[in-house]
């Protein structure tokens, strides 16, 4: 859009050491602050916006805006045998992430970084996906409760279904995101797991000339067939993001999270396991080797792609057990980039970031 060329090339691709100034976007960054964050959807920002994408086709109207309002919600849980982790109520995928970990936590593994560790994730990761394609989307058009994918009863009869030996078969289509995970634990031991997303490198491409803001593109996760997800007007689309949180029996906290889109539930898995299940320094489990089942952006395989740094034996075991495997680079951006902070009971936090990606921890 003509505004998308003017906030971010308007001399062209930028080079490197270009300094970016979005001087629209600071006026009303500047405005929301001195009127309050309610004119974003009930004030003067809200016209600019709304007019704005009028102009370039967008079927959002004015009204839109002024009759949207959050939801404070109850989140979902799992009870482990090491505490209960926490995740985000649909239309999010935060009930399959709590399942892979409630799968897990049944299948018996003792040991971290072995065949039956990696095997047993990518294994429970396939059954949460198939229940999560099947029954989440739209909260208001969902036939089950997301509660009811957490049950002992189903996690029971899904982790009887796993062959901790050979892989199921795996045509399944992945779902894209761009995203970015931050967490905080203030002095009062109040913990935040927090993400933010716009879906792909740049949202919909459309920035408001008026306001500076670059809209989002979620939209592009509805679908047109019957079902919890199908586009129409005033309903929520599937996405991908699930910061996540657990309250440990040690009585530690642990906020914890990625970006990554299909990756997420899947590198939560591998943080949450290595550190709470297996001991592992927060750092370690972050910055060891991961895994990626499915597509990456420009893929045509739902491989399973492993970085190089695992154990030869590892990678020979997974490829005889079925797995179509593919080695990627020793710290792959596409393996996500994932951060966590634990408090510990004696109120002592130990913050861990990621390798692949620049992010930081940082104490204030």
């Amino acid at each position: 859009s003509p505004g998308f060329v003017d906030t971010y090339a308007a001399n062209g691709v930028p080079a490197i050491g270009d300094v970016l100034k979005q001087p629209a976007l600071g006026a009303t960054l500047a405005h929301l602050g001195k009127v309050g964050l309610d004119d974003f959807y009930r004030g003067d920002v809200a016209r600019s916006n709304a007019n704005g994408l009028s102009a370039v086709g967008s079927p959002l109207r004015l009204s839109d805006f002024e009759t949207y309002h959050a939801k404070v919600t109850t989140p979902l849980s799992v009870k482990l045998a090491t505490g209960t982790v926490f995740n985000m109520v649909p239309p999010t995928q935060g009930a399959a992430s709590l399942m892979i970990l409630g799968l897990f936590d049944r299948l018996g593994v003792s040991g971290a970084e072995g065949f039956y560790h990696v095997h047993g994730l990518i294994e429970t990761t396939k059954r949460a996906f198939l229940k999560r394609d099947a029954h989440i989307g739209d909260p208001d058009r969902m036939t089950i409760d997301p509660m009811d994918l957490l049950t002992d009863a189903m996690l029971d009869a899904e982790a009887a279904k796993i062959n901790m030996n050979t892989a199921l078969p795996w045509p399944h289509v992945a779902k894209p995101g761009d995203t970015i995970w931050m967490g905080a634990v203030d002095a009062n031991g109040v913990a935040v797991s927090y993400i933010q997303s716009i879906f792909w490198e740049f949202g919909s491409g459309v920035v408001v000339p008026e306001t500076g803001v670059l809209f989002q593109n979620r939209g592009a996760s509805f679908t047109l067939h019957d079902g919890p997800n199908q586009l129409g007007a005033g309903r929520l689309p599937f996405h991908t993001l699930n910061p996540a949180l657990a309250k440990l029996n040690d009585g530690s906290v642990l906020t914890y999270g990625t970006m990554g889109g299909e990756g997420q539930p899947q590198t939560q898995s591998a943080i949450f396991t290595r550190n709470v299940m297996f001991g592992q320094d927060l750092q370690d489990a972050i910055t060891k080797p991961r895994w990626l089942l499915g597509k990456t952006w420009g893929d045509e395989t739902t491989s399973l792609k492993l970085e190089n740094r695992f154990d030869p034996a590892l990678i020979d075991q997974l490829e005889k057990a079925g797995h179509v495997v593919e080695l990627v680079g020793p710290y792959e951006d596409i393996m996500g980039h994932a951060g966590g902070i634990r408090l510990q009971p004696n109120g002592v936090m130990e913050g861990a970031t990621d390798p692949r990606a620049d992010g930081a921890v940082a104490a204030l």
